[in-house]
């Protein structure tokens, strides 16, 4: 009886097991990159030292239907072993009800964070190497996320509790959150003007302790694609709840070009105006031109970007400059 027990329950598993392998799809993804970067200007964190780099990264995800929708799992590892490094998330896409997520560590997939700069671009971001995007949102630190679509308007939500990213099962921070950060982002195409969106989107940093007021940043942007061009327009606003702290200011604009299926380049630039409360207000000027060409799996890319009175600082200058070449598979 014990053996005709065991028989039974051998089968039951190995259907089980039979049943999970077919249900859920496994994929395996990774690059592998080589970078030459250098910096400039008048400032003491321009040195270059030695300028070369890689990264090679290796992506598992997983994917199928839980019965009430269909759950993703992602894991990244690098070479480099930092926190910073990884990417752990997972979401659960159920159809008309929306997805949910939860983003361990470097998924930034909700939010203003999702959604701080979406200008168009050939390679980085204009304020890449040189400066900021002035938004801050609910990054990648044990982040709960919501999307849906209604009626052609896309919702992001996103709320942390602040703390160290990526916390264990059935653990927690043990020092306690000094804050929380809620966001919120809609986004649309524009009925009637064909290659039109606008999105826009704003987020809260509630602190814990009594008395101090709450941080607030918003970020908005104006999207055109026609053929082989897209232009953008965005902007940004940071407002620190401190009585007689700085705030920031943030206009940016970008045109990218896809010359042909395998050369795009892009040229934008950004404004960020530093509130002075106690003096004159100073604005950081930041220009950028990107390019990358494909070919198969492997992309050569560049960035090149400058700024002036950097981080508000007058006559302060940088410069930064990066070459990558990555191949994917």
């Amino acid at each position: 009886m014990k053996n005709i027990k065991k028989i039974g329950l051998s089968a039951l598993a190995g259907s089980l097991v039979a049943f999970s392998a077919n249900a859920v799809e496994m994929g395996v993804s990774g690059t592998a990159e080589v970078t030459y970067t250098t910096n400039g200007g008048n400032q003491t964190n321009t040195n270059t030292g030695n300028a070369w780099g890689a990264n090679n990264s290796i992506s598992f995800s997983g994917e199928g239907d839980v019965g009430f929708g269909t759950a993703k799992i992602v894991r990244t590892l690098n070479d480099n072993v930092s926190a910073n490094w990884l990417s752990a998330w997972q979401t659960l896409d159920m159809g008309d009800l929306g997805t949910l997520s939860f983003d361990a560590v470097g998924g930034g997939l909700e939010g203003t964070t999702a959604h701080d700069d979406i200008l168009p671009t050939a390679y980085e971001e204009v304020w890449n190497g040189v400066s900021g995007t002035g938004v801050v949102g609910a990054a990648s630190n044990d982040t709960i996320g919501y999307s849906n679509t209604f009626s052609g308007v896309t919702l992001s939500l996103a709320r942390t509790d602040g703390g160290t990213a990526g916390s264990s099962d059935g653990g927690n921070d043990k020092d306690g959150s000094t804050s929380s950060i809620s966001d919120w982002h809609l986004k649309a195409s524009v009925p009637y003007v064909e290659g039109l969106t606008v999105a826009y989107g704003e987020s809260t940093t509630e602190f814990a302790l009594t008395g101090e007021n709450d941080d607030t940043s918003s970020v908005g942007h104006l999207l055109y694609s026609t053929g082989p061009m897209s232009f953008g327009y965005r902007m940004a606003e940071f407002s620190d709840g401190t009585d007689g702290a700085n705030g920031t200011n943030v206009e940016a604009y970008a045109v990218a070009i896809n010359v042909n299926d395998q050369l795009s380049v892009s040229v934008a630039t950004q404004d960020t105006e530093y509130d002075v409360p106690s003096g004159t207000n100073v604005t950081e000027g930041v220009d950028a031109i990107n390019a990358s060409y494909t070919v198969g799996a492997a992309s050569a890319r560049i960035t090149l970007s400058d700024s002036d009175n950097d981080g508000g600082a007058t006559s302060a200058k940088e410069e930064h400059m990066e070459v990558s070449l990555v191949l994917a598979f």
